[in-house]
């Protein structure tokens, strides 16, 4: 059963209960998968003033059929202490359930992009590789400010199933389209290099961890 959470208006500064549920199980509540990868789950009406809010808590978002669990956590949510217990608490977890994909998350975007790029069969490993290597590619053509980019895979695309990702720059979204051969010589690179795959727990697949095998 869903746990709705707390919230603060960004406006009026008034706590509300918010019909936002900090888990989310998809198999429990198929309706909610299609509110997460749009994002409109996470955005509540304040009941005392009426501004619309965006979710800055925590949520479990599961996915029992295609073992599947997403831990969205903003950045200073646990105390050190507490960042430990989980450490450990997310390794019996990877135990406890084999064969899982155990993914933490940052932001709500982020969140997003895991539901999107396993529901089309990809692998999030692969895909962090190819938005490095295309924004190597892009800099070394002279695009500047491209490695800052915070790149997001959006889609597949026509008959070669092309890689679409986003990025906001100047105040709308931009568009890059990389050919599947690239996702292939990233999955091929993984594959013989299986070191790269994240140990148990809930792994950060982001940037941050693509960067350290490109220095």
């Amino acid at each position: 059963m869903a746990i709705l959470s707390t919230a603060t208006c960004s406006a009026c500064g008034k706590q509300s209960e918010i019909p936002v549920p900090n888990r989310v199980n998809v198999k429990d509540s198929p309706d909610l998968k299609d509110r997460v990868r749009d994002g409109s789950l996470f955005v509540w009406e304040c009941p005392s003033c009426g501004s619309v809010n965006l979710y800055r808590g925590e949520c479990l978002y599961h996915d029992p059929d295609n073992r599947q669990m997403f831990f969205l956590l903003p950045p200073g949510s646990l105390a050190p202490e507490n960042e430990q217990a989980l450490e450990a608490q997310s390794a019996a977890l990877s135990e406890s359930l084999p064969g899982y994909v155990l993914r933490r998350v940052d932001d709500i975007g982020s969140l997003m992009e895991k539901v999107n790029i396993f529901d089309c069969g990809l692998d999030d490993c692969v895909i962090e590789m190819c938005k490095h290597i295309t924004k190597l590619e892009m800099s070394e053509k002279g695009s500047e400010g491209i490695m800052d980019a915070a790149l997001k895979f959006y889609k597949l695309e026509g008959a070669d199933n092309d890689l679409i990702f986003t990025y906001p720059s100047e105040g709308s979204m931009q568009c890059i389209r990389t050919g599947f051969n690239v996702y292939e010589d990233c999955a091929g690179i993984i594959r013989r290099n299986p070191s790269v795959r994240p140990s148990s727990g809930f792994a950060r697949i982001d940037p941050a961890w693509v960067a350290r095998f490109f220095r």
